[in-house]
């Protein structure tokens, strides 16, 4: 069963203005395995997990119709609610029952959300939706690999990152642990022998400080540690974004710093 620790309004808000969308560059790659394995017509695209969306929408250009689907119909609201996508729609349900006839699905993705799949149904129900060279791409980042740079100060700034993911870790989940680990397990599950992995899709951006600190907000473990001690999680994030400024030497949460990620993406293919 697809698993969120956290369903609410306050989180899917969150999750709809600080959560990233997947990079352009990954988006490409997906798109041209597909037509490499499958060719077109592109039909039909599955988004598990989709959270309030920002994986659908890169997408939505390139089918003919996108589903998201994700268990939390707060994150669904929210999806619902971000207009210039006629061709996307929202269901709530799981990875592990897809409302979706045999052989009928081109493209399944899950942008950081296959961690919280059960792998063997999921596998499962994949191999059944799939139409024949139909396609898999499961893509994450790496939060550990995440890089912080402004002027001089980028090692400082990088430093408060980690002291608040060491706050943090003892609320880790373990499926957030085996995103961590890239879905190695997840990838030597999956059945199709015409399957690779892409390591390594490095990402430079501009992020404000405020919304650096607020998608600190969308992490699971931080809700974790918020639904224990509601004061103290959001005294951490005050915190940290005044340390963040004052390392900077500026008075705005808007002034923007640049950051560096690394994306990675599995990818298979059913055979023909």
């Amino acid at each position: 069963m697809t698993h969120r620790l956290f369903e609410g309004k306050d989180h899917a808000s969150a999750y709809q203005k600080y959560r990233f969308t997947p990079p352009e560059e990954l988006n490409n790659i997906i798109l041209q395995y597909l037509s490499k394995k499958k060719g077109q017509p592109h039909v039909l695209a599955v988004d598990l997990g989709c959270g309030t969306g920002q994986n659908s929408h890169l997408l939505a250009p390139h089918f003919q119709e996108v589903v998201g689907i994700d268990i939390s119909e707060c994150q669904l609201e929210e999806a619902r609610a971000v207009p210039g996508y006629p061709n996307i729609t929202y269901r709530r349900g799981t990875a592990e029952d897809l409302p979706f006839p045999d052989c009928s699905v081109d493209l399944l993705t899950a942008a950081s959300a296959a961690h919280w799949f059960d792998q063997s149904r999921f596998l499962a129900e994949a191999s059944r939706v799939l139409k024949p060279r139909g396609c898999v791409a499961l893509l994450g980042f790496s939060d550990l690999n995440t890089r912080l740079h402004y002027q001089d100060c980028g090692e400082r700034l990088n430093h408060i990152y980690e002291e608040v993911r060491q706050v943090l870790l003892p609320y880790t989940s373990n499926r957030v642990t085996v995103s961590e680990g890239k879905l190695e397990e997840l990838y030597s599950a999956i059945p199709f022998p015409d399957k690779e992995r892409i390591e390594s899709v490095q990402v430079k951006s501009s992020i404000s400080v405020r919304n650096l600190v607020g998608f600190i907000e969308t992490w699971s473990m931080f809700q974790i540690y918020k639904k224990k001690d509601p004061k103290a999680a959001d005294e951490l994030l005050l915190k940290t974004q005044k340390r963040f400024l004052e390392e900077m030497g500026v008075m705005s949460p808007d002034t923007e710093i640049e950051q560096e990620m690394e994306y990675f993406c599995i990818l298979a293919s059913k055979p023909g």
